[in-house]
């Protein structure tokens, strides 16, 4: 894709991102997105709008709010970047409409899907369902042809981990499973590599806590599974395919 379109990609995806950060704080909270306008969360004063630019406003307050000089968490400048910079990769690497479409609104829901399971171990119905339907639409409206892959690839995600979750209820959350349905929508075939880059990254940090904390303690923690399953998606969108013609070559 052409360089103005990726630089526009990256403009919208961190404007994108600063709307991304008020959904992650407020919809678990159950407010509204709208109201009140963006504010300082420590003091309640209103944030000027030129202090509301993604990233830039960020840094010229130099991480304090104007109003009451407590510091602004470095995660609302950071999730703009990093939402404007997918926006741009995805713009930038993809070249049919059906697959910019299911990128870009990709990101956006898995954003802050990993941000508020983070936050309180909850993956709400209110991203994932929306989400879900969105992808159908993509499919139905620019590649009909791929409606089938993504059903089957959704409803094969969601079985899998349905049954992980009946079977070990303890490690596994319905939230995920919805995720992982979700993903199947997006991502088609390349579900499969998603899922396997999850579970080999949180078997991973599980080892690396279980090292730092012992074997005991390390079990008794709790970490959420959805940010796996956002790093999985992710990754997979973009090498996905490739990795499955690699495998059904070989095999």
């Amino acid at each position: 894709m052409a360089l103005p379109y990726v630089i526009l990609a990256l403009v919208l995806g961190l404007a994108i991102g600063s709307f991304l950060n008020v959904v992650a704080y407020r919809l678990p909270r159950g407010e509204s997105l709208s109201h009140p306008p963006s504010h300082c969360p420590t003091c309640d004063a209103p944030i000027r709008w030129y202090d509301n630019l993604p990233v830039i406003g960020w840094l010229s307050l130099r991480g304090r709010c104007r109003a009451c000089g407590n510091p602004i968490s470095w995660r609302y400048p950071a999730v703009e970047a990093v939402t404007g910079l997918l926006f741009a990769l995805v713009v930038g690497t993809q070249d049919d409409a059906i697959r910019i479409a299911l990128g870009l609104l990709l990101v956006t829901a898995l954003v802050p899907i990993t941000l508020i399971d983070l936050d309180v171990r909850l993956i709400p119905n209110k991203i994932t369902l929306p989400a879900s339907i969105a992808a159908l639409i993509a499919g139905l409206a620019l590649d009909i042809h791929y409606v089938p892959e993504q059903l089957i690839a959704g409803a094969a995600a969601f079985a899998f981990f349905f049954l992980a979750a009946w079977l070990y209820p303890r490690g596994m959350g319905m939230g995920d499973v919805k995720l992982a349905g979700m993903l199947g929508l997006y991502l088609g075939r390349a579900v499969a590599p998603a899922i396997f880059i999850a579970l080999i990254t949180g078997v991973l940090v599980g080892v690396v806590i279980m090292a730092r904390v012992g074997q005991a303690a390390g079990r008794k923690t709790a970490v959420p599974f959805g940010p796996f399953l956002a790093l999985g998606g992710m990754i997979a969108f973009f090498v996905g395919d490739s990795i499955m013609n690699a495998y059904l070559d070989r095999f």
